[in-house]
């Protein structure tokens, strides 16, 4: 056996389902070779005559999966801090939106910025997440809502997976919001995100999924399942925020169009739960917005649990609701807030948020046949990924074996 690089000496969180290495391993060692993960076994039990070009010594150290941040608004432009700060001191939503606050502040800096500019300041925050191990983000777009901008957005994404090592995953989100040259025609603005944009940006590559607000202040279940079924047709698969503010059946639509995953879940009820779990559809808990908002709805951990449906974690990274880049204070949050056990947050953001991407054949797991995407780290027990507050451990990120 031929490998470009195995790593010895290492303890291993594989987080792998079933067959013997779905737990731990200590000390043991893994083998890569083109970016592919091709062994992993105990040290003690490494096969003789293989072909190494570089062995590392992990000294005892733990390694997982890279983490997968699957839910992210990165490229937007501007910030939300005035807003925030004008909510401190008790400032309504509506004297906020007043005032020029709220998502179409975000809007308006949006389209203001040029593509190169959106790349600029979504860098940092991206930058942000790699030091925590940080290996494969979906980005969303849904800052534009017109065409120029959308695109804008979309690019920038991609090009982010050209500035630096990192799988990016696109999600076109022109269900965001109505903007305000629509406002008078919701029906023509529906037509223009299915009929208009998802053929253009199927065509064209820059969309990998397609997601929608389904909420009282956003989308109708009716206007998203118009788009999630064009969506469909055009072979795009389909997300959703589903139920973060109100139990619009979210989850249940977004099961019956068989979604990767519904997102934030607050108010899914039980029906919503089992129709998830059925569909294989993640439910992608946000603990970010939960608290910045000062939620006091907690999403159905224990529905979750007793239909069997996956949960992953998020950062849900944007300007108004979550400006939080710490995938290792999200797990955190995941545990004290929703009370979600270490293995449930260490899942959520490796196996499980690869599953709520479509992605769980490629990565998420330490896995022979699988992305050699690794985080290695400088802890005692995969324990502290999750107990620890603003402390980071990684000893080392690997993208694609190197």
């Amino acid at each position: 056996m031929q490998m470009d690089r195995l790593w010895r000496h290492v303890n291993l969180a594989t987080m792998a389902e079933g067959g013997p290495f779905a737990q731990t391993i200590r000390d043991a060692c893994l083998g890569v070779k083109d970016g592919r993960i091709v062994h992993i076994g105990r040290d003690a039990d490494l096969p003789a005559g293989l072909s190494v070009a570089e062995e590392v010594d992990c000294e005892g150290r733990w390694m997982t999966p890279g983490l997968i941040d699957c839910h992210t608004h990165l490229v937007h432009g501007g910030n939300r801090a005035r807003e925030f700060e004008m909510r401190l001191n008790g400032a309504t939503y509506e004297e906020i939106a007043k005032a020029g606050g709220g998502i179409l502040s975000t809007v308006k800096a949006t389209r203001a910025a040029s593509e190169d500019e959106l790349v600029a300041s979504a860098l940092p925050r991206l930058d942000a997440l790699l030091a925590e191990g940080v290996t494969t983000v979906e980005i969303k777009s849904g800052y534009g809502l017109d065409r120029n901008t959308e695109w804008n957005c979309l690019r920038a994404a991609r090009r982010l997976g050209k500035e630096r090592p990192v799988a990016v995953r696109a999600t076109y989100l022109g269900a965001h919001a109505i903007p305000p040259e629509w406002r008078d025609n919701r029906a023509g603005y529906v037509d223009f995100v299915a009929r208009e944009m998802l053929p253009a940006l199927a065509e064209a590559g820059l969309a990998d999924a397609v997601d929608a607000f389904c909420e009282g202040i956003a989308f109708t279940p009716d206007e998203t399942a118009a788009i999630f079924a064009e969506a469909r047709l055009l072979g795009l698969p389909v997300k959703l925020h589903a139920d973060q503010l109100s139990n619009l059946g979210g989850a249940a639509l977004a099961a019956a169009h068989a979604a990767l995953s519904a997102d934030h879940c607050e108010y899914t009820d039980i029906k919503g739960a089992e129709a998830m779990a059925r569909a294989g559809t993640v439910a992608v808990l946000l603990p970010g917005a939960f608290y910045f908002l000062r939620e006091t709805q907690k999403p159905p951990v224990e529905a979750f649990r007793a239909a069997g449906t996956r949960m992953a974690l998020a950062t849900d990274c944007n300007p108004g609701s979550s400006p939080l880049t710490s995938l290792l204070l999200t797990m955190n949050m995941g545990a004290t807030f929703f009370r979600m056990t270490v293995a449930e947050c260490l899942a959520g953001v490796t196996r499980e948020a690869a599953r709520a991407l479509g992605l769980q054949h490629e990565t998420g797991t330490l896995e022979p046949g699988k992305r050699a995407d690794l985080a290695i780290w400088s802890i005692s027990d995969p324990a502290e990924l999750v107990y620890r507050i603003g402390f980071n451990p990684l000893h080392q990120r690997i993208w694609r074996g190197a």
